[in-house]
């Protein structure tokens, strides 16, 4: 009873079954008046991390040996279990990212996923890499809202069979995809409502099956109130009825309520936590990065769901009780950690104080490590300014020793720099769009051999280089090939006369430039006051 067997062959895009096939393979459905036992593991947000950390947390072999203990114990109860992932597997760990996040899919496959969202940071990486990660996965990428020329690019949903319990799952994906994904990579692509798509489903699944779940990579917010962010698993689970529980991602926060609609924001590792509850729908969501393995047992009767407990199991997080790492999962994965440990720890430079990355930081305020970044790019291209998206620094760099992992934690897409001509009217406009930017958005810009006043979102006093701007006079900025496609809400600039994308990938650019400036001295790229910010009069 530990690997449930799905009723059907998961639908793809472009194949369509018919009522009565369907119809031939359902069975009869569950016994009346008998209380099955139903326990869903998930977690969410992995990005990349395979391997435990430097202070010996989380890992996908410590993972293991916790999934493997709670299927025991629920098979041999007489229970069955499902393993879900919320998305996001791409993205975060150097040794993952130079090695295309294979050890992370085949670690899921040996942990025996049985579904995960698409996440938006399955689009970071390149179409081919993609397809290479779907077919390596022994378990199906479900997405009901995602579109190519009209028809679905993934499984809208699977159907589990658990001793007669039949179980839709359906994904569902942001659809902020669009603006936060590299749009080179989405062509052809079409991120519609996971609401809207939601709704339409959910009549149809329930007509198939007794209980209706989605695994999405949508987040969760607090009462709904999403901000900036596209409507989260609270907002769907208010506006879609039918649906039994969701298993989130995105949002990267451990779902734990202190009350109806208040989170628990500074949940304890080990201590009690609450999923929340919307319109009769249960919302879990464990954290990130493999940090926690979430455990919600319920029990079905007669068409009724009901929780009897719910946890998040802490990873060997600290001050928690230690789990030994699965030995087989340590053999399949120790290679891809040496391979990467011996690509990355080559010196760089190094750094007489902290170059501030920091996602709580460099999102909403000008940082030393945007200033140097920017730079770097302006001197590799020969440009006069620069613009940097906050939504590509992904990490700090540490005073010190610099090694090439801490650059590829900063900058792990694989970017390019791309330079484009611009007269001084339309780098007036330019940089007004770049203003515009949200704090905590990831377009939210940092600026090389610009001095500008901001106020209330549009700019004034501009010089670059030190020279008043000129309307007339033509000028070249430097940008990544990410924004230049229309990342992050930024215009696409690529069919512009005047426009380059030079091939430099930006980690290795970054790398150059600390080589070359080491040690790197801070306060020659702080942030100074180039770039105010006033309140309008």
């Amino acid at each position: 009873m530990r690997t449930p067997k799905p009723l059907s062959t998961t639908l793809t895009a472009g194949v369509v079954l018919t009522l009565a096939a369907c119809a031939n393979l359902q069975p009869a459905g569950p016994t009346k008046d008998k209380t099955y036992a139903i326990t869903i593991l998930h977690t969410n947000d992995h990005h990349g991390r395979f391997w435990q950390n430097g202070s010996g947390e989380h890992g996908m072999a410590a993972r293991k040996t916790v999934v493997d203990a709670i299927r025991t114990e629920v098979a041999a109860a007489g229970g069955y279990s499902l393993l879900l992932d919320g998305g996001d597997v791409n993205t975060g760990v150097p040794e993952s990212d130079l090695q295309e996040a294979v050890p992370d899919f085949r670690g899921m496959n040996l942990l025996g996923y049985d579904a995960m969202a698409v996440g938006n940071h399955e689009f970071d990486k390149s179409p081919a890499t993609l397809a290479m990660q779907r077919k390596l996965a022994n378990f199906p990428m479900l997405s009901a809202n995602i579109y190519r020329k009209g028809e679905r690019m993934f499984a809208p949903y699977q159907i589990f069979n658990l001793g007669g319990v039949r179980v839709a799952v359906m994904g569902l994906t942001t659809d902020d995809t669009q603006k936060l994904g590299n749009p080179a990579h989405m062509q052809d692509m079409e991120f519609r409502s996971p609401i809207q798509e939601a709704a339409k489903l959910v009549p149809e699944l329930r007509a198939r099956a007794d209980l209706v779940f989605a695994t999405t990579h949508m987040g969760h917010y607090e009462n709904g109130r999403h901000g900036i962010q596209a409507p989260g698993d609270v907002e769907m689970a208010r506006a879609v009825n039918g649906l039994d529980l969701v298993v989130g991602g995105h949002s990267h926060d451990p779902v734990c309520m202190r009350a109806e609609n208040q989170v628990e924001t500074d949940h304890a590792p080990g201590a009690p936590c609450q999923p929340d509850q919307q319109n009769g729908t249960w919302i879990v969501q464990a954290n990130e990065w493999g940090k926690y393995l979430g455990r919600a047992d319920f029990q079905y009767r007669n068409g009724t769901f009901t929780l009897v407990k719910y946890a998040l199991i802490p990873i060997n997080l600290k001050n928690t009780p230690p789990i030994p790492e699965n030995p087989e999962m340590l053999a399949l994965l120790k290679p891809y950690q040496e391979f990467g440990q011996r690509k990355l720890s080559i010196p760089v430079g190094s750094s007489d104080a902290k170059l501030d990355g920091d996602r709580s930081g460099v999102r909403k305020a000008a940082t030393n490590l945007g200033v140097l970044i920017g730079r770097a790019m302006a001197e590799k291209t020969h440009s006069d300014f620069a613009v940097v998206n906050s939504g590509g620094v992904r990490d700090s760099l540490p005073a010190g020793a610099i090694t090439y992992k801490d650059i590829l934690k900063v900058q792990p897409f694989g970017n390019t720099l791309a330079t484009l001509k611009l007269t001084g009217a339309e780098v007036l406009d330019y940089l007004n769009i770049a203003a515009a930017m949200s704090q905590g958005a990831g377009g939210f810009p940092h600026f090389y051999g610009v001095d500008l006043v901001i106020t209330a979102g549009k700019v004034g006093q501009v010089h670059i280089g030190g020279m008043p701007l000129e309307l007339a006079k033509t000028y070249q900025m430097a940008i990544n090939n990410f924004v230049a496609v229309g990342g992050d809400g930024y215009p696409n600039v690529t069919a512009r006369a005047g426009y380059v994308d030079t091939g430099y990938v930006d980690a290795e650019v970054l790398r150059d430039f600390i080589a070359a400036n080491s040690p790197v001295q801070t306060a020659r790229f702080a942030p100074g006051n180039h770039v105010i910010y006033t309140a309008p009069n």
